[in-house]
């Protein structure tokens, strides 16, 4: 017998991050017609726009953030509380499990990235975290995703993987193939049977990050979500 399985984007933006200019309501519409089956808004220190998604499709969205610490950035999934950023990592995963979610280090050698860990660092949290983003679509090269597998593999914990999309372009770039989840629980057993097909999107992408940052500065206001 056949188990079924379910693709995930696991790591996306809309407009409540400061670098998108993406509404909820088009990011729902792309996983529709790419067959995106779950997916995880992880806006930067906002909850906003998965909230946003959640009222369009909750059976689709998972709701998420990638907060920024004091050391780097951690991904919080299944979440319930916004988290603010500019707190101590062992703050910010305190909070998270207050919430019983689900934690990952995003992108944790990409260092042409403020969200990016010193060693040192990643390793004081690793025992406190569930899982290490091995793969990230915007790295700029293979590097930063092997040594995130390395150190994965190491430590014995679970991997994620994601696009870090924040145009449409890049929604499902990297996408997990797993069983169907509906908790915390049932994701963490989920992603232990994962297989990661991913696909790094041009270093072009991060082009349209400093374009959207540049137009808020300017004064653009958002669409309807």
């Amino acid at each position: 017998m056949t188990t079924q399985q379910i693709t995930v984007e696991l790591h996306s933006h809309t407009y409540h991050s400061t670098d998108s200019l993406m509404s909820p309501s088009r990011l729902l519409e792309i996983c529709v017609q790419k067959g995106i089956d779950r997916i995880a808004i992880t806006d930067h220190n906002a909850i906003g726009g998965a909230l946003q998604a959640a009222a369009i499709d909750r059976e689709r969205v998972i709701i998420a953030e990638e907060t920024q610490t004091t050391k780097g950035e951690l991904l919080g999934h299944f979440m319930v509380e916004e988290i603010p950023g500019g707190l101590s990592p062992e703050e910010t995963i305190t909070r998270l499990r207050d919430q019983g979610a689900f934690i990952s280090v995003s992108h944790p050698f990409d260092h042409t990235r403020s969200g990016s860990w010193k060693e040192e660092d990643l390793r004081q949290i690793l025992p406190l975290v569930d899982a290490v983003e091995s793969f990230n679509a915007r790295t700029w090269s293979d590097h930063p995703n092997t040594r995130a597998r390395q150190v994965a593999l190491e430590v014995d914990l679970l991997q994620t993987a994601g696009s870090d999309a924040h145009i449409p372009y890049e929604l499902g770039r990297t996408l997990l193939k797993m069983p169907p989840f509906h908790d915390v629980d049932t994701f963490r057993a989920a992603l232990a049977e994962a297989e990661i097909l991913g696909h790094r999107s041009t270093p072009l992408v991060h082009l349209s990050s400093r374009y959207a940052t540049w137009r808020k500065k300017m004064g653009w206001t958002p669409p309807a979500p």
